[in-house]
């Protein structure tokens, strides 16, 4: 397994660089945050113009045809900027309608997903067990065959702006994924603020009219792809954070010298280094076997883990880091310490990690 980037990820990287670096500066990403809807939609529509919300879509479905793995590469670079944009959520929400999806569905959601015309998003959490490949919402035919969901999904992230929500539920024969209109009939939603300070909502279904797209295996498909999507996100996070102690404990100095050269400072930056190592490794492991079609056995629990244990620990000292500036709501570190906090609270935290991983490690069949 190679952990070298490609030329191509490598030019997506850059790319996506410049275009937050220059798009999502700490001052408008404060503006943002105090809009109506939270979307940074000029951003948005940047980053659809340099083909990058539907790269890793089909080509022949206005996609950018390339894989997982150079998902994984701009979204990381989104966590560098904690730029606010439903990126991992469109991209895999559509993500699932090119895979699973008719050619219906795949015209009326992939291409303008693609070109930033439209958002989507993923209903994958409940107010249940922590395991989201497992929903209480179930689905059912109704009457006139077509389907319906009753039940309920927390904190579905940019559902006040989505087109549709990609929901996964329990049919009499497994789990399978489908199409809602949040703002449809039959679906109440109950909008708030999340750590981050974006917007999402609670998702109550009676009865509420649905679109089929797959059961069987779809269902852990998406979910693990999300794990993955917010490992990188949360490797994103914890880098530029790292990076922003470096260069503030330079700059300030203590007894004539600066802080980053006192011994109890430098341990605290090295432990932050050895998170980054291991959540960089175990990331690009799980994207490189899930973007290769093959079987991850353990590797997308384990990389979902350190981003949400490790992530942690890394914004907690950064924050730390900091000193009394470190408490200033409005200092830009804060901002990561927020993500860092949103992102491992995302799809069940350390503990529900751990009970997962094992579970998955007691069965003979599963690889390590």
């Amino acid at each position: 397994m190679d952990f070298a980037f490609t030329e191509e990820q490598t030019a997506i990287r850059d790319l996506a660089a410049d275009i937050f670096t220059g798009k999502s500066g700490p001052d408008r990403v404060q503006a943002v945050e105090a809009s109506d809807d939270r979307i940074d939609r000029g951003l948005w529509r940047e980053l659809a113009r340099a083909g990058l919300v539907g790269i890793a879509l089909p080509a022949e479905s206005g996609g950018g045809g390339l894989g997982f793995t150079e998902l994984c590469v701009l979204l990381e670079q989104q966590g560098r900027s904690v730029a606010p944009v439903p990126l991992w959520e469109t991209a895999l929400a559509s993500a699932a309608v090119a895979e699973f999806g008719t050619p219906e569905q795949q015209r009326n959601y992939v291409a303008p997903a693609a070109d930033g015309e439209l958002f989507l998003t993923v209903g994958l959490e409940e107010f249940g067990p922590a395991d989201a490949a497992a929903p209480e919402t179930s689905a059912h035919r109704s009457t006139d065959g077509t389907w319906v969901l009753t039940g309920a999904k927390a904190v579905v992230p940019a559902a006040h702006i989505a087109t549709r929500v990609v929901v996964s539920a329990a049919t009499a024969t497994g789990t399978g994924l489908f199409l809602v209109d949040p703002a449809g009939a039959g679906i109440r939603a109950e909008t708030n603020e999340t750590t981050t300070r974006a917007l999402a909502a609670n998702l109550t279904f009676d009865n509420a009219p649905a679109e089929y797209l797959a059961e069987g295996d779809s269902v852990q498909w998406l979910v693990s792809r999300a794990e993955v999507a917010l490992a990188a996100l949360q490797a994103g996070v914890g880098a530029a954070a790292t990076a922003q102690a470096v260069t503030y404990l330079n700059e300030r100095h203590q007894f004539g010298r600066p802080l980053s050269t006192f011994q109890a400072v430098s341990h605290q930056l090295a432990d932050c280094y050895i998170d980054l190592e291991a959540m960089q490794v175990t990331l690009w492991q799980a994207a490189w076997l899930l973007g290769n079609g093959d079987d991850p056995g353990t590797a997308v629990l384990v990389a979902k883990w350190w981003a949400t244990d490790g992530g942690q620990r890394v914004v907690h000292r950064v924050q730390h880091l900091h000193g009394g500036i470190g408490v200033d709501i409005d200092y830009p570190v804060h901002r990561y310490l927020l993500w860092g906090k949103q992102i491992a609270a995302t799809l069940g935290a350390a503990s529900a990690d751990l009970a997962r991983l094992g579970d998955l490690l007691a069965r003979p069949e599963v690889a390590v």
